[in-house]
This record gives C-alpha cells, structure tokens and sequence, in this order.
C-alpha cells in the first residue's frame, strides 16, 4: 500500500473511532470503556489507536501497524444525554467489529444507523422515572399518600426539565425549576395534612434530579488514572447537587414549610 493510501486509510479511521469514542463518552459510559473498546476495534483495522480524553473533547491519533504513519483527529462530544440503550449497542458494535473484522464502510453505515435510531419512548420513561421515585419513597418510610405524591411531583417535575432542556435552557437553570416545580407539588402534604409522611414526600420528590452517573463515571476515571476528566465530572456533579438543593429550599421557602 503507498503511502498515499495509508494515510487515506488512517484518516478514515481515525474519524470514525473519534466520532464513535465522542458518541460513547455523550451516552454516559466511562473513559475506561472508550479506552477498551477503541483498541479492539482499531487492531481489527491493523492499527494503533491512541485516544486523550478531555472533558469536552477527544483527542484520536491513529497510527498504521509499522508504526511510520500517523493521523490526528479531534472531537467534540456533545451533550446528547446519558442514554444506556445506545451505550450497550455502541459496545456490542465494537465486539462485531473485532470478532468479524468487518470493512470499515459497514461498521460506518452500522454506527450511523445507531445514532440515528429513536430513543425510547417519552412517555414511558417519564412512567418509569416517576414509579421509581416513589420506589425511593417507600424504601426510606414514606406511606401510600407519599408515594402518590412523589409520583405526581417527579412526573411534572421531569417533564419541565425536559420541556426546558428542549428548548436549549442551560441544564443548572432546568435543574432548579424542576427541583423547585416538584418540591412545591410535594409540599401539598403539609398544606393539606394528606397522609402521615409529608416530610419523606417532600425530601424524596427531587431524588430523580441527583447525577449519579456522573459521579459513579469520575470514581471510575479516578480509579483509572483519568484524573482531570475525574474532577471535571465531579464539579459537574457537585454543581447539579448543589442546583438541585437550590430549588428544593426555593420550593420551602415559597410554601413556608415550618420543620422545626
């Protein structure tokens, strides 16, 4: 092959392993992964990958297997959300690559149709947000009435975030309305003296707003050496904790909830 052609070569892989490490990281998963799965697919094309990760970009150099050529690419990850149904075709994608040395092309056209393939439905995973919040209700003593509540209150509240977020609002401002939007619905415990628990009802209703992958992510990428993209994750975290418990004092504040 001239050399012409391998850097042609190079420079086709190295757009596709950034553009799919971007897309993988955007979904949630953890630098490690990224890592592992890059690799496998890049000796399936008989080369070398060395990804940098950075808190809003990936950095992807690809060298050819006598280790004389190289390609550099750099990418954006967006902030599609995490999406754990993507995650696990992304990494099943990476295994069918490596196991049946698939062409480049295909293992493109497959990773097109991945992205571009709907999420799941709206309104179901609103359903199940709110049934496992008043999950989390229950588990820390909250009665029937709280449950109802919390289920009524993280609904709403889950909507507005996301009506929010579709309208391009920063997500530590969609953040605070959602948490104080559900923390006001979940007050209705205390106005209306409905059910025993008002207080578990109304400390439980913003659970669905914690980021806890995120923090789970930078344990992971501090574990793994990934300290900077640890620490970024960590802020993000801790920002949204602090945003969420924001809105939930907003939210006692306007109610002029008395807990003492």
């Amino acid at each position: 092959m001239t050399d012409d052609n391998t850097r042609r070569r190079l420079k086709e892989v190295a757009l596709f392993l950034s553009r799919y490490a971007a897309s993988l990281l955007a979904c949630g998963a953890t630098t490690i992964r990224v890592e592992k799965n890059v690799e496998r697919m890049a000796g399936a094309y008989a080369t070398t990958a060395e990804v940098t990760i950075f808190p809003l970009h990936i950095m992807m150099t690809v060298w050819d297997s006598e280790h004389n050529h190289s390609y550099t690419n750099s990418e954006r990850i967006s902030g599609s959300g995490i999406d754990f149904a993507l995650n696990t075709a992304l990494s099943t994608l990476s295994w069918r690559i490596a196991d049946r040395r698939l062409p480049l092309p295909v293992a493109m056209r497959m990773f097109g149709r991945l992205m571009g393939r709907p999420r799941l439905n709206a309104q179901l995973v609103l359903l199940l947000v709110g049934l496992a919040n008043a999950s989390f209700c229950r588990l820390f003593g909250g009665d029937a009435v709280a449950m109802l509540i919390v289920f009524v209150a993280t609904v709403d509240g889950f909507y507005m975030k996301n009506k929010l977020r579709s309208m391009r609002c920063d997500i530590r401002i969609a953040t605070v309305v959602a948490a104080c939007f559900s923390a006001v619905i979940a007050c209705s415990g205390f106005v209306f003296g409905w059910g025993d628990t008002p207080d578990v009802a109304l400390a439980t209703s913003v659970l669905y707003l914690v980021p806890g992958i995120p923090y789970i992510n930078a344990v992971s990428d501090m574990i793994h050496g990934h300290y900077i993209c640890s620490v970024c994750r960590f802020i993000t975290a801790f920002i949204l904790t602090a945003c969420l418990a924001l809105g939930l004092c907003l939210a006692i504040i306007l109610m002029d909830i008395q807990f003492f």
